[in-house]
């Protein structure tokens, strides 16, 4: 389970503290997914960084499974999130030089090398996201949609128990961004894991599930 409680971020500013986000709480089953829908500028993208350990909360806490990634220091906070988090952003940050299935097996490079079977899981997940013939194209020989695909492959390689997606169709086609964001719930259902997506786009979060409003920091 991820449960966040009285979580809250603020930032030092000359005329008085900017509060980004403000006392939210909520909790996320495994097996469940959650849209969080606010515009611009309403603290969307802190939350989910704070929920996957990039950001350090002002206040409140997050404990996935029982754990607190803000426990220890940064050493043992980059483990956690290699281990326990995937991310797909708005942007699919491949690396340019390296092939698909490189890029999907680039998290186990943390440990210093991939092993056979990684490689087997890499390929396993290309195939699941319908790329198994693009595995040795590089992300310029691909289009929009893959990449975005390759990216949704790459978070889910460790066999993460969160999956962290922010505006992760914000760049496709509407056929091709709901195509995407279904195979994000659909590759989180399947795993029992946890799917929490922050977009302003009402049609990625209607195919999500449970949708609710960031508005001024404060989560309604």
């Amino acid at each position: 389970m991820l449960d966040v409680a009285h979580l809250s971020k603020r930032y030092p500013a000359p005329g008085g503290d900017l509060h980004v986000v403000r006392d939210v709480s909520f909790q996320v089953e495994p097996g469940q997914t959650l849209a969080i829908m606010g515009p611009s500028g309403s603290g969307k993208s802190t939350l989910l960084a704070m929920l996957g350990g990039l950001e350090v909360p002002s206040d409140g806490t997050i404990r996935l499974d029982g754990i607190d990634p803000y426990a220890g220091g940064a050493a043992e906070r980059a483990a956690f999130r290699n281990r326990e988090v995937g991310f797909v952003f708005q942007e699919h940050q491949l690396l340019p030089g390296c092939t698909a299935l490189d890029n999907v097996v680039l998290p186990a490079l943390a440990s210093g090398r991939v092993t056979e079977t990684q490689e087997q899981r890499g390929r396993e997940l290309l195939r699941r996201v319908g790329l198994s013939e693009r595995a040795g194209h590089l992300p310029g020989e691909l289009s929009g949609g893959e990449r975005q695909r390759v990216a949704v492959a790459r978070a889910m390689l460790l066999g993460p128990r969160l999956l962290l997606a922010d505006e992760p169709t914000g760049q496709l086609d509407s056929h091709t961004a709901d195509s995407v964001t279904d195979l994000l719930v659909e590759i989180t259902n399947e795993a029992g894991g946890m799917l929490v997506v922050v977009t302003h786009a009402e049609r990625l979060a209607s195919r999500v599930g449970t949708v609710r409003q960031l508005v001024d920091g404060v989560l309604q």
